[in-house]
């Protein structure tokens, strides 16, 4: 039992390991995982937080997005993206325009109801 365990695990790792290659360009892939770092913001209306040295993992599966900031910044989930040029996508949908996304930057700036979302981050 504790080799098919450990089989799995091992598995599991080599998946992860290559989604989260650094050449990998997230529109490229179904299934992407991918860290960018860099400045990141929220504000919710009263309170600002700020992560001059902040990641921002990035989790596609299928053709929609999660942004998790960590640091007691709320994620953005069930995001889309259309085409704008060769490699660079541009969120679609209401509350959650305003993120530029390719295989080396992130560039957001969103804001609906629940607060606003900056970040200027590279991989």
């Amino acid at each position: 039992m504790s080799m098919k365990f450990l089989g799995a695990l091992l598995l599991a790792m080599f998946v992860f390991a290559i989604g989260c290659s650094k050449d990998d360009d997230p529109a490229d892939n179904d299934f992407f995982v991918g860290t960018y770092n860099g400045t990141i913001t929220f504000n919710d209306g009263t309170q600002t937080t700020t992560d001059e040295d902040g990641r921002v993992t990035v989790v596609k599966v299928g053709d929609t997005y999660t942004f998790d900031f960590g640091t007691g910044i709320p994620n953005i989930t069930g995001v889309k993206f259309e085409k704008k040029d060769d490699n660079t996508y541009v969120s679609i949908g209401s509350g959650i325009t305003g993120i530029t996304i390719t295989a080396s930057t992130l560039k957001m700036l969103v804001s609906n109801s629940s607060g606003t979302w900056t970040a200027d981050c590279t991989r």
